[in-house]
């Protein structure tokens, strides 16, 4: 019993009535309790989430100058080196 409750969490959300009815209907229709429906879309929805957010889409063009960007980077520009050396003045290293 003890391991049961180390596995799961409780959730509460309220909801309107014309949603819960279709979500229980979906979950009938599916064969699963409105639980488990519930948890299942929540997991779905929010792994769509996290692989929109962390994973970067190039068109063919763009994925080219990227690639030819890496390598053979373009010199450093003045404001580039100046900030640089600003950056390690800034931040020296710990003696």
């Amino acid at each position: 019993m003890a391991q049961d409750r180390a596995r799961t969490a409780r959730i509460e959300a309220r909801i309107a009535p014309d949603a819960l009815a279709v979500v229980k209907r979906a979950a009938e229709l599916q064969g699963r309790s409105v639980s488990d429906f519930i948890v299942a879309a929540a997991q779905e929805a929010a792994a769509r989430t996290i692989e929109a957010t962390q994973i970067i889409r190039l068109a063919v063009e763009d994925q080219r100058a990227f690639a030819a960007a890496i390598l053979d980077p373009p010199q450093p520009s003045d404001n580039l080196l100046r900030a640089a050396e600003a950056y390690r003045d800034l931040i020296k290293p710990v003696p």
